[in-house]
C-alpha cells in the first residue's frame, strides 16, 4: 500500500514538473511578444493595475498611435482607473467597459472600434503570463496587423503559480469557444 502511495506521488510531482517547464515559453517568456513600434491603435488590457496603462499612454504620446483604448473591467469605482481616464493626455484615450468582462470582450471592443475608426494595426498591451492567451484570443476577433506588447512588472512566485493555472483555463475555454 505504501509503495502504491509513493508512485502516485512521484507520478504527480512529475506532472507538475513537466507541466510546469511547457509552461515557461508560453507564460514566462512569451514567444508571441514583440516590440513596440507604430500602429493605428494602442489597447491596454485590464489587469493588475501595475503601470501597463501609463506605459500604454506613454507610447502613443511618443508618437506611436493616435489613440489609445483603456479597458476598465472592474466594477467598484476605481480611483487608479478614474485617474487615468479623466486625466488630460496629448493623445485620445478611451476608457472603456468590456462585454464581457474578458479579454475576449476587449477583443470584441478591439475589433469594433477598429471597423468604426478603420484602423489597420493595433498594439495591445498586457502582462507577461497574459501575452499568448491574449494574442489567441484577440487574433480570433481582430484581422489586422497586430502587436503585442508584454509589460514586466514584479510577480511574487505564488502569483506565478496562480497564472500557470488560470492562463491554462483560459486557454481551455478560449479554444472551446467559436469565432471571436
Amino acid at each position: 500500500m505504501r509503495r502504491h502511495w509513493r508512485k502516485i506521488v512521484l507520478c504527480l510531482l512529475a506532472f507538475l514538473v513537466v507541466f510546469g517547464v511547457a509552461g515557461i515559453p508560453v507564460y514566462v517568456f512569451p514567444q508571441v511578444a514583440d516590440s513596440p513600434r507604430k500602429v493605428d491603435v494602442i489597447m491596454v488590457l485590464g489587469g493588475r493595475q501595475d503601470g501597463r496603462e501609463d506605459y500604454g499612454i506613454s507610447l502613443a504620446e511618443r508618437g506611436l498611435a493616435s489613440t489609445v483604448l483603456i479597458s476598465d473591467p472592474y466594477d467598484e469605482p476605481d480611483e487608479y482607473m478614474d485617474a487615468i481616464c479623466d486625466a488630460p493626455h496629448r493623445v485620445r484615450v478611451i476608457c472603456f467597459r468590456p462585454s464581457p468582462k474578458t479579454t475576449r470582450g476587449e477583443a470584441r471592443f478591439l475589433r469594433d472600434q477598429a471597423k468604426a475608426n478603420g484602423w489597420r494595426s493595433a498594439m495591445v498591451i498586457t502582462f507577461t503570463p497574459h501575452v499568448t492567451r491574449s494574442d489567441y484570443i484577440v487574433s480570433r476577433c481582430f484581422t489586422g496587423d497586430l502587436v503585442m506588447v508584454n509589460y514586466t512588472s514584479h510577480i511574487p512566485i505564488f502569483y506565478w503559480a496562480y497564472m500557470y493555472l488560470y492562463q491554462t483555463g483560459g486557454f481551455i475555454r478560449a479554444a472551446l469557444q467559436n469565432g471571436c
